[in-house]
């Protein structure tokens, strides 16, 4: 059910998009030095990977999971409660497309440790080439869908300038992760370059983490309150016949927050 009471809402995206970025962080701390990257140029080398590390595998891909479970909830609850800014929609539809491509490239990684059983059956590597193919192809998605929510977000929302600037070069830093994969040709991505795109693609997830912070602690979007009205400034002791004259500015959203 979605929240209705002002600033539930904004609170349940902060803490979702928090959790978010600490699974995944999580997930990196635990697939990069371990080598369970899971290169598809290599299947033989991946299933046997897998096989004698299936538990930090595991791990990793339970972390992988609740982050892109996270990343979903929050961009429905983004779109769904009440108040949301209009112009957010969109970046909350692709938010929440992101999280579901992400899932199913976990669900792809799954299938992989299921191939692992018997890393030596020859049948098992080619059937695992294939797989691994369509869940890194289904996470370059995922990236994409994640960095358009991004632009989309830091440009429509009211948000204050160094925090609106960041989510640029953000988006920025992450459509260059995306397009890596795009320049390997034939020969696939290496497992130092994939590393490079996870780096790459970490100003995404800091920058979420950031916003996801700021809406918890100061539900709604800048001066707009979780209701989705400006907030409006309270005159001065005014008695109770004589109220006190509004201001032009008095009505007026102050994006930033205070």
């Amino acid at each position: 059910m979605i929240p209705t009471d002002r600033g539930c809402g904004a609170r349940l995206t902060g803490v979702l998009l928090v959790i978010s970025l600490l699974a995944m962080l999580g997930a990196v701390a635990v697939v990069v030095p371990s080598g369970l990257t899971l290169n598809p140029a290599d299947p033989a080398a991946v299933l046997a990977a897998v096989h004698a590390r299936v538990e930090l595998h595991l791990i990793e891909l339970g972390l992988d999971v609740i982050g892109w479970l996270a990343l979903l909830a929050a961009g429905l609850v983004m779109a769904g409660r009440p108040g949301t800014v209009p112009h957010l929609t969109p970046a909350a539809g692709l938010l929440a497309a992101a999280g579901l491509a992400g899932l199913l490239h976990d669900a792809g990684n799954l299938a992989v440790t299921q191939l692992a059983a018997d890393p030596a059956d020859p049948a098992a590597a080619t059937v695992a080439r294939g797989v691994l193919l369509t869940a890194k192809w289904t996470v370059n998605l995922a990236g994409l869908l994640w960095v358009a929510a991004t632009a989309v977000t830091a440009l429509a929302a009211p948000l204050p300038a160094g925090l609106r600037r960041a989510g640029v070069v953000a988006a920025l830093s992450g459509l260059a992760a995306v397009a890596l994969p795009w320049t390997t040709g034939l020969g696939g991505s290496s497992a130092t370059l994939e590393q490079l795109g996870y780096a790459l693609h970490l100003p995404v997830m800091l920058w979420y983490g950031v916003l996801g912070r700021r809406l918890f602690r100061k539900p709604g979007w800048g001066g707009i309150d979780p209701g989705g009205v400006a907030s409006t400034a309270q005159p001065g002791a005014a008695g109770p016949s004589h109220p006190a004259p509004s201001t032009p500015g008095s009505r007026s959203a102050r994006f930033g927050g205070s």
